[in-house]
C-alpha cells in the first residue's frame, strides 16, 4: 500500500480529442506531453507531503535553487504499454523504483518508497489513459519519465532541506520509424562517462551532460552513438551514452560488461541476461576490451553486437569506427540473435505472450 495518496485536481482545458489523436499519430520522442502530471514535496521536517496529480505546466522555481547550482537530480524512464483488450501495463516498475532508490542514495536524495513510486504511475496513467497508444499501432507507448531534484532556495553546498518529486509523460512511436536498422558506434578516445567512485551506477543527468560532448564528436565522424571505455585504463568497454551493450560470439556464448559501479544496471540489460539464457545462450557478465571487440568482429569471433535500453528496446550495431579504422559487425545487418531477444521482449512488453515472471504490473 502507498503511504502517500496522489489527490487529483483535473485541468480544465485538456487537449480536445482531434488534438490528441493528431499526436498519437505521429507521435516522435518527448515531444509533446500529456494533459497532467504528478508532483509530490519532501522536506526534512516532514518527509513525503503534499503529492497531487495537476495540470502539466511550468514548475515555479526560485534562481537559487540547488539543482540548478549542484545538480542533485536523478530521473528514471520506462513505458506503459496498452494491450488488445484495452489494459495498460507497464514493465518491471519495481526495478525503476529500486534504481530510483539507489541513485538518490548517492546524490544525497530521499528514498521514495516503491509503492509510492509505483503509485505514482498509477494515478498519473489513470487519469491520462487516452494518451496511450492503441494496440496494434506498432512499438508505440506512453513515455514515463519521474525525476527527483533539490527544489530548496539555498546556495550551502550540502544535501538539500526540501526535494521535488515529480512524473511526466509523454506519447512515444517506434524508436526506428523506417525499422530496425544497425547503428555506427565511435569509441570515444578524450571522454569517459563516468569514474569508480563517480556517479555511473546511478541515473542522474550529468552523466549525461558528461556525455554530450563526446556524443558531438561521434556526430562529427558520422556514427550515430559513442561508446566510452573504463576511466583507468582506457581499456575496457563500459556503455554507450545510454545504453548497455552485448557481445554475441560464434559459439553462441554471450558477454556483457560486468557492472563495475560506473555501469547503469539497466532494467533492460537484467531482463535480457534472463530471456537469453532460457533461450539455451550461456551469458557472461566479464571485462571485455576494445581490442577484442575489434579483433572478434574482424575474426567473426564476435558475430552480433547489440546495445539495448528503455527507449530502443534493443539496438543493433553495425560498424565500430575509431580514429584509424572501422570494422563491420554480421555483414552491417541485424543478427539472427539480435532480432531474436528483441521480439521476444517486446512480445512480453505488448502482452503478445504469456508472462511467465510477472514482469508486467497493470496500471489501469
Amino acid at each position: 500500500m502507498s503511504s502517500l495518496t496522489y489527490t487529483l485536481e483535473r485541468r480544465t482545458d485538456p487537449a480536445d480529442e482531434a488534438t490528441r489523436e493528431g499526436v498519437l499519430a505521429n507521435p516522435g520522442f518527448g515531444k509533446t506531453f500529456t494533459d497532467h502530471m504528478v508532483l509530490a514535496t519532501w522536506t526534512s521536517g516532514e518527509g513525503w507531503h503534499d503529492a497531487k496529480v495537476i495540470a502539466f505546466g511550468p514548475l515555479q522555481l526560485m534562481p537559487s535553487a540547488a539543482v540548478l547550482h549542484y545538480a542533485q537530480e536523478i530521473f528514471e524512464g520506462m513505458k506503459a504499454y496498452r494491450h488488445e483488450d484495452g489494459s495498460i501495463w507497464t514493465f518491471r516498475p519495481e526495478k525503476n523504483a529500486q534504481r530510483f532508490a539507489r541513485s538518490g542514495r548517492r546524490l544525497a536524495l530521499p528514498e521514495l518508497p516503491e509503492e509510492d513510486f509505483i503509485a505514482s504511475l498509477k494515478a498519473l496513467v489513470e487519469v491520462d489513459q487516452a494518451w496511450v497508444p492503441a494496440a496494434g499501432t506498432g512499438e508505440t507507448s506512453l513515455y514515463l519519465r519521474p525525476y527527483m531534484f533539490a527544489s530548496e532556495a539555498f546556495l550551502g553546498v550540502r544535501p538539500a532541506a526540501e526535494v521535488t518529486y515529480g512524473v511526466i509523460a509523454s506519447p512515444a512511436g517506434a524508436y526506428f520509424s523506417g525499422g530496425v536498422k544497425p547503428v555506427s558506434i565511435w569509441v570515444s578516445q578524450e571522454y569517459v562517462r563516468a569514474a569508480p567512485g563517480g556517479t555511473g551506477a546511478a541515473k542522474c543527468g550529468g552523466n549525461y551532460a558528461a556525455s554530450l560532448a563526446a556524443q558531438t564528436e561521434a556526430t562529427e565522424h558520422g556514427c550515430d552513438q559513442v561508446v566510452f571505455l573504463d576511466a583507468i585504463e582506457h581499456t575496457w568497454v563500459e556503455e554507450l551514452g545510454g545504453m548497455n551493450l552485448f557481445f554475441v560470439k560464434a559459439d553462441g556464448t554471450v558477454v556483457t560488461p560486468e557492472l563495475n559501479g560506473s555501469i547503469l544496471e539497466g532494467v533492460t540489460r537484467d531482463s535480457i541476461i534472463t530471456l537469453l539464457r532460457e533461450a539455451g545462450h550461456e551469458v557472461t557478465e566479464a571485462k571485455i576490451s576494445i581490442d577484442e571487440w575489434r579483433e572478434g568482429a574482424a575474426s567473426g569471433g564476435i558475430t552480433e553486437v547489440f546495445a539495448c535500453g528503455t527507449a530502443a528496446v534493443v539496438t543493433p550495431v553495425g560498424t565500430l569506427r575509431w580514429p584509424d579504422g572501422e570494422v563491420t559487425m554480421s555483414g552491417g545487418e541485424t543478427g539472427e540473435v539480435t532480432s531474436s531477444i528483441r521480439q521476444t521482449l517486446l512480445d512480453i512488453q505488448y502482452g503478445k505472450v504469456e508472462d511467465a515472471h510477472g514482469w508486467l504490473t497493470r496500471l489501469v
